[in-house]
């Protein structure tokens, strides 16, 4: 539900009319702002819209200037309109601007906290890795005028996307936030003093990749949609009954978007957690007792996907207070995880000699760059004869790709070697799900670089700031992590030796 002090009015641009726009009185005009550029492309700094007693302003009081429903608004700017060019002369690095500073550097662009947002924000960059996902959401051709609030989402997450790409300093998430409020009213929880509350940042992602699951169409090298493809897998799951060892096991397959690491007083290391979510007890009617009976659910994977999301399971309910507590113990997480070891016997089966080829591969790149390295040292000379390093990576290379399973090659959108990089990782800091903070991580295309992505402030961060996140504290710790398929393209170029 809207929050109680809202009205609709309209809005008249060029034209154009927008009608029955939610406004709350309770925020500041730029809020009210940031709404229209949503819908028109306009950006705040840009608009000139005449309210009563003269322009909004950005700190305007909107409860001082007497609305009612209906009331109709005047926008004056043009979307998309290019400043004025500086005149020429050298500029340092001091006297730019924060967006001018971002676009040289070439630093990603964060997200305008809205008010508690940081969860959408947080998960809105760690997605933003999957350049698939992104590829179909710039094909999605539904627009935001739509009364399935699903496709008005997605509609708006494309726009976002875009403007992220486009813009140069912050944007505002305001569109997309106002059509998942819409899609899903927990996000629209208000505290006792009107303010918005905290989320769990993990109901937003699996809400929006259920969403978008649900509303893109299908990817152009198959029948399903790249959510499907690329980042859902599939449980083999197994139903024994440990009263009743006669009674047949019930085997099931049934897809899955996250794996869980489950956080126990034994569990130190990501695989531990997730060994110890796939095998379960649980107490279910037998019909071949009569009688309820434990059981044992073990689940192993048969299909891995291109990006493979875990979920630490840090947050229980603690009935005396009222909240979803956190498990801050210490969990460590791997940049590079070999995932068979949670999948069926014939699925590792058409792994293993892949899984072989690609350690061979790692080795001879390794002896490769330690030959980059001592050539470096040692003032050699380039020539054009190919060293014997080189051509042991290309023989590896070359066997890799002949080692790969015909099936898995064909399921375009799996991992068909088991091997994964990790990618991007979601934190929390706090005590609580539903207070705190959420921060994204995440590495830029295929580079080895890093950014941490606080709400508007994206700033680079070392390889060895990641492998701080895996909790024991109060500093951020690891909630959701993202791994994608490693590549199989040599990642040593060629080097010319004597």
């Amino acid at each position: 539900m809207p929050p109680a002090n809202t009205i609709k009015v309209n809005v008249k641009w060029s034209g154009k009319k927008f009608d029955d726009i939610e406004l709350n009185l309770d925020e500041p005009g730029l809020v009210f702002k940031a709404q229209l550029f949503a819908l028109t492309g306009v950006e705040p700094d840009r608009q000139k819209i005449i309210a009563k007693g003269g322009m909004l302003k950005d700190d305007t009081d909107m409860t001082k200037l007497g609305l009612k429903a209906g009331h109709n608004f005047m926008m004056m700017g043009t979307a998309g309109e290019l400043p004025k060019a500086p005149e020429k002369k050298t500029l340092f690095a001091e006297d730019m601007t924060e967006a001018t500073l971002n676009k040289a550097m070439d630093i990603p662009i964060g997200l305008v906290n809205l008010g508690n947002t940081c969860y959408m924000n947080a998960t809105l960059q760690c997605l933003r890795v999957v350049p698939e996902l992104i590829q179909d959401l710039q094909k999605y051709s539904g627009g935001t005028d739509n009364l399935d609030s699903g496709s008005n989402m997605t509609a708006s997450l494309r726009d976002l996307y875009r403007q992220l790409n486009a813009s140069g300093h912050g944007v505002m998430p305001a569109g997309f936030l106002t059509y998942l409020r819409k899609a899903f009213p927990q996000f629209s929880q208000q505290g006792r003093d009107g303010v918005w509350m905290q989320q769990d940042a993990e109901e937003c992602w699996s809400q929006l990749i259920s969403t978008l699951k649900a509303k893109l169409p299908p990817h152009t090298e198959g029948k399903q949609n790249v959510i499907s493809q690329f980042m859902q897998g599939e449980f083999t799951t197994t139903l024994k009954c440990d009263d009743a060892l006669e009674e047949e096991a019930v085997v099931t397959k049934e897809p899955f978007a996250k794996l869980d690491c489950h956080i126990s007083s034994n569990v130190n290391y990501l695989h531990n957690g997730i060994l110890e979510s796939l095998d379960q007890k649980i107490e279910k009617n037998s019909a071949t007792l009569g009688r309820s009976a434990m059981y044992t659910k073990s689940q192993r994977i048969s299909r891995l996907p291109a990006y493979l999301t875990v979920n630490f399971v840090r947050f229980f309910w603690k009935p005396t207070e009222q909240v979803k507590a956190k498990i801050l113990r210490k969990v460590k997480f791997p940049f590079e995880l070999d995932a068979s070891q949670f999948c069926t016997t014939e699925l590792q089966d058409k792994l293993s000699n892949t899984k072989m080829k690609l350690r061979e591969l790692d080795n001879a790149e390794a002896s490769l760059k330690r030959r980059q390295r001592l050539d470096k040292e040692a003032g050699r000379m380039e020539t054009d004869e190919i060293s014997d390093e080189q051509k042991a990576v290309q023989a590896a290379q070359a066997a890799l790709e002949s080692s790969l399973d015909p099936e898995l090659v064909q399921d375009v959108g799996c991992n068909p070697s088991g091997q994964y990089e990790l990618a991007a990782v979601l934190t929390h800091i706090g005590r609580t799900a539903d207070s705190g903070h959420y921060i994204g991580w995440a590495k830029k295309g295929d580079t080895d670089e890093w950014y941490k992505y606080d709400d508007e402030k994206v700033s680079p961060v070392q390889k060895d700031d990641i492998m701080k996140l895996d909790g024991g504290g109060d500093f951020h710790v690891a909630y959701l992590a993202l791994y994608r398929s490693r590549s199989f393209k040599a990642k040593s170029e060629p080097v010319k030796a004597e």
